[in-house]
């Protein structure tokens, strides 16, 4: 698995500088949120939410599992979607067969030039999760279980193999500021991102931490609360502040 490199300085747009830049608000919101113009656009989005987005029990599973396919890429079959999951830039997200998206998840593809979020089959989200793009790329192979409360973050690319699963309060964040010039706020300074990659069949502890740029192999292990900065060879298991390899599974 490899990710790609994203070039250091590419400007990302703020939230706040597109809501502040002239023009309709009606059209700044489906740039922000539907990730389409377009009046079509914008009314099937509301009017799925509308139908489907809060509606408690059985009735809003069936709801949203019938509806929200409208607004996708695609949707594969038995995909269940938890009260208040929110989409945005949803025909940007793909998801496989047997997906299960627990309670208030956030899945967000925004992007102008990027492919968005992929989501192989039998995937388990857990509840207040976060997928997160920000003109990058998210993959999940098949079968990996994400527990609650967690952040998958992408400026250019983050991958994660099958089988793999990330502990509750986990964060993957493939990007990063570069605050280079002290005389400046960080943030009004390039972003950068290396994106990240997990190969298949890792475990990553519950509240552990893997920053930009971190490449983990196939089987390996991060115990909770590590703080990953550098990579972790194929079946080995690390630990700690920062994350230091201590042995290894054969």
């Amino acid at each position: 698995m490899a990710g790609s490199k994203r070039p250091a300085g590419v400007p990302v747009a703020r939230a706040q500088d597109q809501l502040a830049a002239p023009g309709r608000a009606w059209e700044k919101y489906a740039d922000l949120i539907v990730g389409r113009r377009g009046l079509w656009s914008l009314l099937r989005y509301e009017f799925v939410l509308w139908c489907a987005h809060g509606v408690p029990g059985a009735l809003g599973l069936l709801l949203r599992q019938r509806l929200y396919r409208w607004l996708l890429g695609s949707c594969g079959r038995q995909v269940v979607f938890g009260q208040h999951v929110t989409l945005r830039h949803p025909h940007k997200i793909h998801i496989g067969d047997g997906v299960v998206i627990d309670d208030h998840c956030l899945l967000d593809a925004k992007g102008d030039s990027n492919a968005g979020i992929t989501i192989g089959e039998g995937v388990f989200i857990g509840r207040n999760t976060i997928l997160s793009c920000k003109n990058g790329d998210i993959v999940l192979g098949d079968g990996v279980n994400i527990g609650f409360n967690c952040e998958v973050f992408s400026a250019s690319r983050v991958e994660i193999g099958a089988q793999t699963l990330l502990a509750a309060y986990s964060y993957v964040i493939g990007g990063d500021h570069a605050p280079g010039d002290p005389s400046q706020p960080v943030q009004a300074q390039p972003r950068v991102s290396r994106g990240i990659a997990i190969g298949a069949g890792a475990w990553i502890g519950a509240g552990a931490n893997v920053f930009d740029g971190i490449r983990i192999g196939d089987g390996a292990i991060v115990g909770a609360g590590a703080v990953v900065n550098r990579d972790v060879p194929a079946r080995t298991v690390a630990v700690g502040v920062p994350a230091r390899v201590v042995s290894a599974r054969e």
